[in-house]
């Protein structure tokens, strides 16, 4: 499968003429549309869009082609209309454009839960947002299994604190059990940013509390949230959220945690419009900021003013005036 987003965006619309899309690593409880469905859920999307189409593209940043975009949002729209209410379909459409992520399984889904809507970004969109600022170079994720070689120490300096060296040749049965799941990125001017570890206990203490999806398809026995269905994907997604209170964060990625937090608290995922040219405004601002504080780190040599004579540059006595004989006048 193709993680390129050119080449994602080109797939989908070439689909689209066909008169079909699929849609992979569909969220929760999305259930398939049946065959005889097809026209259907074609003319719903052609009225939806019709209605709605020119806010997307509103929405959408400049570096994403809209026709593509709206494609794959053609795929998601059959599992969602007549689900959920319209104006919970349109605003997690238009959050999920504003970041610019396709709700394609793989970016960001968009799912429906209790008739509401939801945008829900994946660990690589929040990787890709974090690439986007311009400050982040490389962010390094995994697993840590039981058979792998592994050291950490967060005493020692970065990037001496961590060290993994996962066997992954070795058989399924050799490697073991995940222990932990781990990020950190590489900044800007060659710094490392501190290490987010997420142990298995961690991330189900994460789940049980904070995911409604994952409640309600304990309750209902349905079983197919993500934590369900993929928990890999959503431990390695709890340590990229650690990771971002960790890297220097923009606009947009600070944006993104409110509206997933909002989604996890039961709140309408409202956001407001992020501006292109404020984004590229402070991201450029981080970096001259980096830069002199760098710049500050240069050993530079002073030469020190000379130590004032005994009678230069202090305040004297008045001097009285003598006779030769000695007395004062």
């Amino acid at each position: 499968m193709t993680t390129d987003l050119k080449s994602r965006l080109r797939a989908a619309r070439a689909k689209a003429s066909g008169g079909g899309i699929e849609q992979h690593d569909q969220a929760d409880d999305v259930e398939e549309t049946p065959a005889g469905h097809d026209e259907k859920a074609a003319a719903s999307f052609a009225e939806w869009l019709g209605r709605y189409g020119s806010d997307v593209e509103a929405a959408l940043p400049k570096h994403i082609d809209p026709r593509g975009y709206l494609a794959v949002v053609r795929a998601a729209l059959p599992n969602l209309i007549g689900r959920c209410t319209p104006a919970s379909i349109l605003q997690s459409v238009i959050t999920c454009a504003r970041f610019g992520l396709l709700p394609d399984g793989q970016q960001a889904v968009i799912t429906a839960e209790d008739r509401t809507a939801v945008f829900i970004p994946t660990y690589r969109g929040y990787v890709d947002l974090m690439y986007r600022s311009g400050l982040v170079k490389s962010v390094v994720t995994g697993l840590v299994y039981e058979g792998d070689e592994w050291d950490f120490e967060p005493t020692a300096p970065a990037p001496l604190d961590f060290v993994h060296k996962p066997k992954i040749l070795a058989p399924e049965a050799e490697r073991g059990r995940p222990l932990f799941a781990y990020a950190f990125a590489w900044l800007d001017g060659g710094r490392r940013s501190a290490v987010a570890i997420v142990t298995r206990e961690q991330a189900e203490e994460t789940r049980d509390e904070y995911s409604r999806a994952y409640q309600r398809a304990e309750q209902t026995g349905a079983k197919n949230s993500f934590w369900h269905l993929r928990f890999d994907d959503m431990w390695i997604k709890t340590a990229i959220r650690r990771l971002a209170k960790l890297v220097p964060t923009s606009a947009e990625l600070r944006a993104l945690v409110a509206v997933e937090q909002a989604a996890e608290d039961g709140r309408p995922q409202i956001l407001a419009a992020i501006d292109p040219e404020t984004v590229a405004l402070e991201a450029e601002a981080r970096r001259a900021a980096a830069a002199a504080e760098s710049s500050q780190d240069i050993t530079t040599t002073r030469t020190l003013p000379r130590k004032a004579s005994a009678g230069r540059g202090r305040a004297q006595p008045r001097r009285r005036n003598r006779n030769r004989d000695g007395k004062r006048r």
